[in-house]
């Protein structure tokens, strides 16, 4: 089984925040969750703060989408078949136009900060 984490860059229309996070968070994670082989997701809102030098976002908001499927093809055209009808409501209240989605596939370990200092701490 095939392991892949979908990025999700999103916009609400203008002073419609509220209502894009209220559809988002109650209507679109519990629908994007349904398609089989989705497995988890979360939200998040780029903070006010980024690494110096980078360049400014044109997005406000990120969702992290775990698959789990042997077919990722067949698993996002399920999802795309679904976006729009009833089984996946949209919103206007969603810039659907500047959205961005990227699918990932893991290249190697996760490896947290303590794991990295237990390696190089003296022996």
């Amino acid at each position: 089984m095939g392991r892949y984490t979908l990025l999700v860059l999103t916009n609400a229309v203008a002073d419609r925040d509220d209502e894009f996070n209220d559809w988002y968070d109650n209507q679109h994670i519990p629908d994007a969750l349904e398609v089989p082989g989705y497995v988890a997701a979360q939200r998040f809102r780029l903070a006010d703060v980024q690494m110096a030098g980078a360049p400014g976002s044109r997005w406000r908001y990120l969702a992290i989408y775990e698959i789990e499927t042997n077919d990722l093809n067949a698993t996002m055209a399920e999802s795309m078949s679904r976006a729009g009808t009833e089984r996946m409501p949209q919103s206007a209240a969603a810039d659907h136009a500047s959205s961005a989605i990227f699918a990932a596939i893991p290249i190697g370990p996760r490896i947290t900060a303590e794991e990295v200092r237990a390696r190089r701490a003296p022996r």
